[in-house]
């Protein structure tokens, strides 16, 4: 490094820190600030359901946004330091049962919900981490994490919770695993490879910090700028049925006594949308009016893992074939969990 580069690139490290330190505030503040306004500053309460559906749609929003600048920028600093090849060139040899396990594991300590998971995977599949390795972590993020185990553990005990996190992350690495004996990536928008990271690492020269974040920024701006109103559309849908859960329904028609049960419960379960700390005080419910447990179990895994802001996400990622592969997979799977709950519990 040149002595006229060296103050240049420290002034540049400092403001890269004071982002990080703004960006952070701003998503610790996200949920604060917008229920702050709703309750003390406009008197509405949170549990009506359009001052609710409004505050969900905002901080929801927000949340979104802020993680898909702040991932894609990171990661896509991260990516000119560390080039796709080398990646697929370690992964190449380790067992692929351990990078889908590693993916499951740190999809589960990451708590996103199904939408916030979408800036982490394209920035792992531009980085060049195999396709299958990505839609494991895609699978698990939303379906287990340390709230919902919480919370479950307080509701269902701990042998059921220890059962669900088993069963999903099993169904992350299993689907992980068959995606992988496929080539799928062409299924992938072609943008998510053909971003200026890309093209600064195609240079072949060593790139200054100057050009690593002019790269980072610009392919930041130009996913937001395909992304951010199908974020909006996405999470509008979710705000609009979020919460909303039609209880009477299932229990007249996914009650103990209706064999097809799991199947109703997952196909109601997959258009909402919710976290897992908003489903599992309504599953908790539903198992008080004596739907079975693999019943509630599909119905949470439903809501949380799949969910119509999601594939109006995702379809800006993947082509048809490959979401339809994913949601097909993943469904396929919730089946089999509650039918197996059902038959073993």
């Amino acid at each position: 490094m040149s002595v006229v580069s060296a103050p240049t690139d420290r002034r540049l490290i400092g403001k890269l820190l004071g982002a990080v330190v703004i960006w952070a505030l701003l998503y610790a503040l996200n949920e604060v600030v917008w229920t702050a306004l709703f309750e003390r500053v406009l008197g509405l309460s949170l549990d009506d359901r359009l001052p609710g559906a409004i505050h969900f749609f905002l901080y929801d929003v927000s949340k979104i946004l802020l993680l898909l600048v702040g991932m894609i920028f990171a990661i896509g600093l991260l990516r000119t330091t560390l080039r796709p090849e080398r990646v697929r060139a370690f992964l190449d040899g380790k067992p692929i049962l351990l990078s889908l396990l590693l993916a499951a594991v740190f999809g589960a300590v990451t708590p996103f919900c199904s939408c916030s998971s979408i800036p982490l995977f394209i920035g792992f599949v531009g980085a060049g981490i195999p396709l299958a390795v990505t839609l494991t972590f895609l699978i698990a993020s939303p379906l287990v994490n340390e709230v919902a185990v919480a919370l479950l553990a307080q509701t269902f005990g701990i042998g059921n919770t220890v059962a669900y996190m088993m069963a999903g992350l099993s169904a992350a690495v299993v689907i992980g695993f068959l995606l992988s004996r496929f080539k799928l990536d062409h299924l992938v928008a072609d943008f998510v490879f053909a971003t200026p990271v890309a093209a600064l690492q195609m240079d072949g020269r060593k790139p200054t910090l100057q050009e690593r974040v002019d790269a980072a920024r610009e392919e930041t701006a130009d996913i937001f700028g395909r992304v951010w109103k199908w974020v909006i559309l996405g999470v509008g849908i979710g705000a609009v049925i979020h919460g909303w859960v039609p209880t009477e329904f299932f229990a007249r028609y996914a009650g103990p006594e209706n064999p097809l049960a799991v199947v109703v419960a997952t196909f109601a379960g997959i258009p909402l949308y919710a976290n897992a700390a908003g489903v599992i005080p309504i599953a908790e419910a539903l198992w008080s009016k004596g739907m079975a447990l693999g019943t509630v179990m599909s119905f949470m895994m439903a809501t949380v893992a799949l969910s119509l802001p999601e594939f109006i996400l995702l379809k800006q990622v993947l082509k048809p074939k490959l979401l339809a592969i994913f949601f097909s997979s993943v469904a396929a799977a919730i089946l089999t969990i509650g039918l197996g709950f059902n038959i073993f519990s």
